[in-house]
């Protein structure tokens, strides 16, 4: 039983880094192919393009930074809290990257086809980015009470 329990925690110690950067490599493809495209149509802003694509990215430096907050000695007693902070956290950093793609993707297509906007189209990605900075702070306070063996 002590086995699976250090198991589990040796999860939830690297699962806030792993979602972290699957949900930012999903959102920065999407959001990736959606500037590609909105280069093939545009003479100009492609690096504005680009530079919301990356958007999604933070979410695997949140991702690293909870994992090194939660690295700490696996023991059975701090397994429970190891495993539901980082797996949790690193859920919500996974749809947020994801989510965020998506706004993104959006923004791209919409400053596109109306360039002035483009300030105004890249808010909703950075209310999704919010949400993720709002669980990113919670998990550290939390990962606060976990003891250190």
């Amino acid at each position: 039983m002590n086995e699976f329990l250090i198991f589990l925690g040796w999860i939830g110690l690297y699962a806030p880094m792993a979602l972290g950067a699957l949900g930012s490599t999903i959102g920065c493809a999407i959001a990736g192919q959606a500037a590609i495209g909105a280069m093939l149509d545009t003479e100009s802003g492609y690096g504005r393009y680009v530079g919301v694509s990356a958007m999604p990215s933070s979410m695997v430096i949140f991702g690293i930074v909870i994992m090194f907050a939660l690295n700490r000695t696996i023991t059975p007693d701090v397994t429970p809290g190891i495993f539901v902070i980082g797996v949790l956290s690193g859920l919500v950093l996974l749809a947020t990257a994801i989510y965020q793609g998506q706004c993104c993707a959006c923004a791209i297509l919409a400053a596109k086809a109306k360039p002035e906007i483009f300030g105004l189209s890249i808010v909703p990605a950075a209310i999704v980015e919010g949400f993720a900075v709002f669980a990113f702070i919670f998990a550290l306070v939390v990962i606060s009470g976990i003891p250190q063996p």
